[in-house]
């Protein structure tokens, strides 16, 4: 009996010094762009792939709109179309922040108040065209754009940098951008 507590309480150990080493993996630093303009940031992105989140499960046609506020936060509209690209329309409105220090290349975006996220802009084309948006966890990553599809070979490379970054492209789903078009 002693022997089994023994090795059932060994077997725990091991999973929890599993778990807890799995939760707390370490990345090297991610590194940002180094100053966005958040007045040429503005306006409407179109999600061209993201890895998923269970907020967006469901979507087609997923958009993003950002506002500067006079305040110095940015206003956010999210919005797809439930289900199928004719399906109701799911939105939410949010707030971001410009983290202090980070030329507004990181910010923390709050849906749920007193929840706030991180939105790391890794990657964005002068002229603005598309960014690659992601979270030091790496659990987060976007490829947005202002045009609903995206050049393939933009699109692979923004996904090689993400991969390069340590992010788990493999995971990325495209977004079906079939209502925009």
């Amino acid at each position: 009996m002693t022997q089994t507590i023994r090795t059932l309480q060994t077997g725990l150990l091991l999973l929890g010094a599993s778990l807890f080493s799995a939760c707390s993996k370490q990345y090297p630093v991610l590194q940002t762009v180094a100053s966005v303009d958040l007045n040429r940031y503005a306006g409407t992105w179109y999600e061209i792939a993201s890895l998923p989140q269970r907020f967006t499960k469901g979507c087609h046609c997923t958009t993003a709109q950002y506002k500067p506020h006079p305040d110095g936060y940015v206003e956010v509209y999210n919005s797809c179309r439930e289900d199928a690209p004719t399906g109701d329309t799911k939105d939410v409105q949010g707030k971001a922040f410009p983290v202090e220090g980070s030329s507004n290349s990181k910010l923390k975006v709050q849906f749920f108040w007193p929840f706030k996220g991180d939105y790391w802009i890794l990657d964005l084309a002068d002229d603005y065209s598309y960014a690659l948006v992601g979270s030091p966890d790496r659990e987060s990553l976007w490829i947005l754009a202002r045009e609903s599809q995206l050049p393939p070979s933009e699109y692979e490379r923004l996904v090689q940098l993400a991969s390069s970054k340590g992010f788990p492209v493999e995971e990325l789903q495209l977004m079906d951008q079939s209502c925009q078009q």
